[in-house]
């Protein structure tokens, strides 16, 4: 069983700057491809980001693509989301994910993530 807790997530301006970690306990997730999805208030929950088991292969969504970078530290169980120009279109509950032990590519739905964190709410204002 995996522990997934993000943390870093809060209001901030429009433009700026967040980094969201997400720290996972219990069984290690070094072999395990990792991602980032957010769920906007009425919306469904939708991806953001995905990382590769060691963390040399990443992709995005359109939305975010050269304004968030998603890296993992497997030597510290954590995984980050560097978020960048910030637009208010971005608030979300911002969730991590990893996959079941040895799935290791980049997965982008929901379904394919077995281990979830509770989310850390990021606001961002005009």
């Amino acid at each position: 069983h995996v522990h997934l807790v993000e943390s870093g997530g809060r209001s901030v301006q429009a433009g700026g700057s967040l980094r969201l970690s997400c720290v996972a306990s219990g069984r290690s997730v070094s072999s395990s491809a990792m991602a980032w999805f957010r769920q906007a208030p009425g919306k469904e929950r939708e991806f953001v980001a995905a990382i590769n088991w060691i963390g040399d292969t990443t992709d995005y969504a359109d939305f975010v693509k050269g304004r968030f970078t998603i890296s993992r530290d497997n030597a510290k169980s954590t995984l980050g989301l560097q978020m960048r120009s910030l637009k208010p279109e971005d608030t979300a509950v911002y969730y991590c994910a990893a996959r079941s032990t040895l799935y290791i590519d980049v997965a982008y739905t929901e379904e394919k993530y077995f281990s979830w964190g509770q989310g850390t709410q990021v606001t961002v204002a005009s």
